[in-house]
């Protein structure tokens, strides 16, 4: 019997200002490590913003090749000004991934934090701590890497922890899974 071929996840962390990736690589139940880091958006005008954050994970893309890509979702905020700028981040991230061929998957902080920590609600420095462990890092990976890596980690453990069922293309509400695929 030959080993399962391994599969490489993107995961992001939508930001305006910094949005995170990392990528991982899923062979069997192990999860390792590929690489990480932050695409800084430049310019002052969101158009620049996003511009660069398309190029910035266009190039990530194309060098390490992922499979499948995991996004986090946006949570809604207070300022209506910031949440809308954040869903426009977060669909600039989604249109580079789809561009590339890569099927999208969606998970919210719970969801990510939950698969990952075991708890929902953990705190940022819990999240990191647990990504390092998992991946065997040598050191704490910053926090909007440790939010890209955490989402795909998420990905790679069926969105929900170990041996739950994948959300890729469902509708999910209230953590439940609905029938029908999304518009």
């Amino acid at each position: 019997m030959t080993g399962a071929v391994p599969l490489r996840i993107i995961g992001i962390d939508p930001g305006l200002r910094i949005t995170g990736f990392g990528v991982i690589e899923k062979s069997g139940t192990r999860v390792s490590y590929i690489t990480s880091g932050c695409i800084r958006s430049a310019g002052d005008e969101l158009p620049e913003r996003l511009k660069s954050i398309l190029h910035g994970l266009r190039e990530v893309i194309a060098i390490h090749q992922p499979r499948q890509a995991a996004v986090e979702k946006v949570f809604v905020n207070l300022n209506p000004q910031s949440t809308l700028a954040l869903g426009q981040a977060r669909g600039t991230v989604i249109c580079a991934a789809v561009d590339a061929g890569l099927p999208v998957a969606e998970y919210t902080a719970l969801q990510v934090k939950q698969a990952v920590v075991g708890n929902g609600h953990a705190a940022k420095a819990q999240v990191q701590e647990m990504v390092k462990r998992l991946l065997r890092l040598p050191a704490v990976p910053g926090s909007d890497a440790a939010d890209a890596l955490a989402c795909a980690i998420c990905h790679a453990h069926g969105g929900q922890g170990m041996g739950a069922l994948s959300t890729l293309g469902h509708r999910v509400r209230r953590g439940r899974l609905l029938q029908g695929r999304t518009a």
